[in-house]
């Protein structure tokens, strides 16, 4: 039996949830709201029967698979990208295996606000759960998270066979509930799914995505009340439960807190590592104290664990914010001494403070960097870029941009030769977005969530 303090602690910890918003509305059925119903066809081949070739209408006969795939994550058009991807996915086992072609047509109709279509892709996945493994379940529920559709991500939860109600699905539940930002959701989950279903048992995952979210509260001291928690379970804190706690803490500011954290891992003998230390630059940063980053990426140098690209963009953030521009150039140049490469962390930082100081040789210098190394920049990134040389009379720069943007298969309407006219205000430079769905979203963020696990490729050798 659970000591008090135990169950204080609990009581505590899920409390937390209730304190700050309303609970969550039980899962409603799946509704199809417009623009334009999207129905889901029949699938066309049983979830394991042969190798059928996808056949998304005349167009698609006969091609191989990896153009096919090539061609959705081209397609802009929702209502065409829903009747290739259901085509695809009908006809073809080793595209199902392809979870990366989900995510990405997803996230694209998220971009175009057509939860109906999403529906529509994910339900004419469910004739195939029976024949599928939990990796594929997983997936079709955690993306229902992805695209802000947690009711959804439940209710396909609660419809899966007994078989693949399991850990992993539990998991790619409570994942959706953080990604759609359900954190009350989260918490009856937590409590009441395993309760009713023996066979689930919370496993370390499971408790790192519940510190993830409590670390996303107004009031972060219930985080740290997980780790007695697990350890009452018999569960093991591992490093990335305490990275999750170092983020959460050094992004509010809270040092004292974190310092916490680094003497729980010291009890523990968990042994930090980069990314642990990458918290705390981030931190630092943040809070102005830009040469206590300096000295600490140093004694890494020196002492370990090494500094990586993030520990670097940090660095290169830091110096940025405070206007000394030739100190983060310094650090940037300095990446390959140190072993380092840049990546998209780095040009979204320093590229936007080259074109404002006039250091356009330098900013020309980048995008073709980006390019070179095959990273996936954001169109309003380079369209800065684009506009800045034009301004500066630097056209046949600025084409030679957009060419290898086409090359790299850039949208024309986001990365385009902005009018000429000899008067700065007929430069229209779209604005800068975050959010740009042709980018994966920046990820120097690290173990400020749980490693992600349920949309991970499945061993085709499996089903084979």
């Amino acid at each position: 039996m659970a000591s008090p303090a135990a169950c204080s602690r609990a009581r505590r910890l899920f409390s937390v949830f209730s304190s700050t918003a309303p609970r969550a509305q039980a899962p409603k059925p799946a509704t199809a709201p417009a623009p334009g119903p999207v129905t889901a066809p029949k699938a066309k081949a049983a979830a394991g029967d042969a190798e059928a070739k996808p056949n998304g209408g005349r167009g698609n006969l006969g091609k191989p698979l990896t153009k096919i795939v090539r061609n959705i994550f081209r397609e802009r058009d929702p209502d065409k990208l829903v009747s290739q991807f259901i085509a695809a996915s009908s006809a073809s086992q080793r595209f199902r295996h392809k979870h990366r072609v989900y995510e990405v047509s997803v996230a694209r109709l998220v971009s175009f606000g057509r939860h109906d279509a999403i529906t529509a892709i994910i339900d004419s996945q469910k004739p195939f759960l029976e024949a599928s493994g939990e990796g594929f379940a997983a997936c079709l529920v955690r993306l229902y998270g992805r695209a802000g559709m947690p009711s959804h991500a439940a209710a396909t939860f609660h419809d899966l066979p007994p078989k693949l109600k399991s850990i992993k699905t539990f998991d790619a539940l409570l994942a959706a509930y953080v990604d759609a930002g359900e954190l009350d959701a989260l918490d009856t989950a937590f409590r009441q799914i395993p309760a009713s279903h023996p066979t689930i048992v919370p496993n370390i995952y499971s408790y790192n995505i519940l510190i993830s979210a409590l670390c996303q509260k107004p009031d972060l001291s219930a985080a740290l009340d997980v780790i007695p928690l697990m350890e009452k379970c018999g569960i093991k804190p591992d490093v990335i439960s305490f990275n999750i706690l170092l983020n959460g803490f050094y992004k509010n500011g809270r040092f004292d807190d974190a310092e916490n954290v680094w003497e729980m891992m010291k009890e523990r003998n968990v042994e930090p590592y980069t990314r642990s230390y990458n918290a705390k630059l981030r931190g630092l940063v943040s809070e102005g104290r830009i040469e206590d980053a300096a000295a600490l990426v140093e004694k890494m140098q020196k002492d370990g664990p090494k500094p990586d690209t993030v520990s670097y963009n940090e660095l290169i953030r830091g110096y940025c914010k405070e206007g000394r521009l030739d100190a983060a150039k310094k650090v940037y140049d300095d990446l390959a001494k140190n072993e380092c490469a840049p990546n998209r962390g780095t040009f979204h930082t320093l590229v936007p403070h080259f074109v404002e100081a006039g250091e356009l040789d330098r900013a020309l210098s980048c995008c073709h960097e980006i390019f070179s190394r095959k990273l996936k920049a954001e169109c309003s990134l380079l369209q800065e870029v684009v506009t800045a040389l034009v301004s500066a009379s630097r056209v046949k720069e600025a084409k030679r941009i957009v060419d290898l943007g086409r090359m790299n298969h850039y949208p024309r309407k986001d990365l385009r030769m902005p009018p000429r006219n000899g008067n700065s205000n007929g430069l229209r430079m779209p604005p800068r977005n975050r959010n740009d769905n042709d980018a994966k979203t920046e990820t120097d963020l690290e173990d400020s969530e749980p490693d992600e696990e349920g949309c991970e490729e499945e061993d085709e050798s499996k089903n084979a």
